[in-house]
């Protein structure tokens, strides 16, 4: 979701990535006030389509018993589900228990898919849409990545880094910025992680 996410056990994934459940409870309005600058939020028919796939990916998160975050890649590039001529490059959840691998995240491992689906690591025309704010880990990723933009849906104001936080994706200090929007399907975003958890109570 972009955006921790340190135990291994499913039900102590709360206190780490999100506690993302008592995140949802948060107005974005008080999540994102120290916001510099805030970026635009965009509720375009597209960005919602896109985050309903992410959505999709992160349900299935939950069936496996993983923190429910899903990411998605579009990109103008080569791809090959369209959605209004945008080619949907890579559709990934969060697979951090199932690998034992403290980097599988959903951002992170969309990426990895994207880059090598279009054989380069630089992804400057690319949108992530992301049902969960990045952490650090990955906010840092997406700047590595050169990443045009990322849209995501519930903030975190436990880990996320696109504005809760830390401002990674906007900080003029490091060597790329993108574009940043917030709240696409939010609340169905933060619902799905809030079931998640109080099942685990």
């Amino acid at each position: 979701m972009c955006t921790g996410r340190t135990s291994k056990t499913p039900s102590s994934e709360g206190a780490d990535r999100t506690d993302a459940a008592r995140a949802t409870g948060v107005p974005a309005a008080v999540a994102f006030e120290a916001m510099e600058p805030p970026r635009p939020l965009s509720t375009t028919g597209d960005d919602e389509s896109f985050m309903r796939l992410a959505l999709d990916a992160a349900a299935e998160a939950a069936e496996r018993g993983e923190v429910p975050v899903g990411a998605v890649i579009v990109s103008a590039a080569s791809g090959h589900d369209l959605i209004d001529g945008v080619s949907v490059v890579s559709v990934a959840s969060n697979r951090r228990e199932e690998s034992n691998d403290p980097t599988a995240h959903a951002e992170i491992i969309a990426l990895r898919e994207a880059s090598l689906k279009l054989g380069t690591w630089r992804l400057s025309d690319a949108t992530m849409y992301v049902t969960l704010e990045p952490c650090p880990m990955c906010a840092g990723a997406l700047v590595a990545a050169r990443l045009k933009r990322v849209v995501f849906g519930a903030p975190d104001p436990k880990a996320g880094s696109c504005g809760s936080l830390y401002n990674l994706c906007v900080d003029p200090r490091l060597n790329h910025e993108l574009e940043v929007s917030h709240g696409v399907l939010g609340e169905h975003c933060a619902s799905l992680l809030s079931e998640f958890f109080a099942l685990r109570r």
